[in-house]
């Protein structure tokens, strides 16, 4: 299974755990139960919610000090007790500034999750996205992590989203996980200390390397737990696509600002995986490109040497003319699809290509076995193959080369042949 999430409105903590109890109501017993292990003051609930276009669930959350509708997002501090910025009228489910109340060191909130009756799944799940949390908001403000501290409010609430999606997470066993571009909105957050770019610090941090749009709308559209998933799930692969599969569940999941003309949801589409291949089929990739700076011999040991990397199935090349009348050869390799990055990589160290095409592709294949026979005095490969009009067989030419004459080599491969044919034969049953 696949779970690919559609950030049409953006991403939040709330909002992720919303989308995917939407998909798999079946947990939200059990997600309430992991949230209550690690704070029996925390309360939560998933409640339907329709915003006039598209209807889906709101994941509400309450604690000390909290009502269940006003969303916090933590607001870390550093050694010298001052607060973190935080904005007064943010995007989806930051707070506003709670001077008075107290402040939660990391190192606190992570001994609370390691001595949680928690499955060592979901622990370790909630410690990995925590983690991420912390490390950033320590980069941005150049301080240990163990001296990030979280405001007491907006602590209640993000170990409430991130224990939820942790469960979640630990409970489905997907394989793998994507997600769309990212609105990251735009314009400032009014603090504490003066005005913040949005996206925040640490938020940017989180998102390196995931793609982004603008899609006009301003305001902050990721906030920093919603960041924090992003990163634990997809942080190997963040440009990674939505693979092919069969559309099975889907969820929505709301947050709580009101975005103009446009449904501040993420959708979560199951993917379920398709049915393995069949007899003589199997999954290929093909990686394409041209070149036209290169001697012949410079570009045949190249390919070469790329036919040689594992997962390479075959290098073809072929004359093209390329503008300006310029005479271009034009390569084309067969990669497993597991193979495709190193195949890349492959391709721009061994030629001088700058860009390149890929694509997946469907293939069909024959049974084949390799035989070794006896023909002529010598050993001659040969490799028989299963056709729909009876078997083959063609011999290794290389086992022919210190023949003389084209006569002599022909004769020794088509004996060779015959020989593997006839040993064939006689073996059936």
């Amino acid at each position: 299974m696949h779970i690919h999430l559609d950030a049409l409105g953006g991403v939040a903590g709330d909002m992720f755990v919303a989308a995917l109890l939407d998909a798999f109501p079946e947990h939200r017993e059990g997600l309430r139960a992991s949230v209550r292990a690690v704070d029996p003051r925390i309360d939560c609930a998933a409640r339907d919610h329709n915003d006039g276009i598209l209807r889906g669930l709101r994941f509400a959350v309450s604690g000390p000090g909290a009502e269940p509708t006003h969303r916090h997002e933590p607001h870390p501090h550093g050694p010298d007790g001052h607060a973190h910025p935080h904005p007064d009228h943010p995007g989806h489910d930051h707070g506003h500034a709670h001077p008075g109340h107290g402040h939660r060191p990391w190192s606190e909130i992570r001994a609370e999750l390691e001595g949680a009756d928690l499955a060592p799944s979901v622990r370790a799940h909630a410690l990995a996205i925590f983690g991420h949390l912390a490390d950033a908001e320590a980069r941005v403000h150049g301080i240990p992590v163990d001296t990030v501290a979280f405001h007491e409010i907006g602590a209640f609430d993000s170990i409430a989203d991130i224990v939820a999606a942790a469960h979640l997470i630990a409970a489905l066993e997907a394989r793998s996980w994507s997600v769309s571009a990212l609105p990251l909105g735009s314009g400032r957050v009014r603090t504490q200390h003066g005005p913040l770019p949005v996206p925040a610090p640490a938020t940017a941090l989180l998102l390196d390397g995931f793609p982004t749009l603008d899609d006009g709308i301003p305001g902050e559209r990721v906030t920093p737990t919603g960041a924090a998933i992003l990163r634990h799930l997809c942080g190997a692969d963040p440009g990674r696509g939505r693979p092919r599969g069969s559309l099975g569940r889907s969820g929505i999941g709301f947050g709580t600002r009101v975005l103009p003309g446009l449904s501040n949801c993420l959708r979560a589409l199951v993917l379920e995986d398709g049915p393995a291949p069949g007899p003589g089929r199997r999954e290929l990739a093909v990686v394409a490109f041209e070149v036209d700076d290169l001697s012949g011999e410079d570009l045949a040991m190249g390919l070469d040497r790329l036919r040689a990397e594992p997962g390479v199935l075959d290098v073809v090349q072929m004359p093209v003319i390329g503008k300006k009348g310029r005479m271009m050869a034009h390569v084309r390799a067969l990669v497993r699809p597991e193979s495709l990055e190193a195949a890349i990589a492959a391709c721009f160290r061994e030629t001088t290509t700058i860009g390149l095409r890929h694509h997946r592709v469907e293939g069909a294949v024959l049974d084949r076995e390799a035989r070794t026979v006896a023909s002529g005095g010598r050993t001659v490969r040969v490799k028989i193959v299963d056709r729909p009009g009876g078997r083959t067989a063609k011999a290794e030419a290389d086992d022919a080369l210190d023949q003389a004459g084209h006569a002599a080599r022909a004769a020794l491969r088509r004996e060779a042949e015959r020989v593997a044919l006839q040993a064939d034969w006689k073996e059936a049953p």
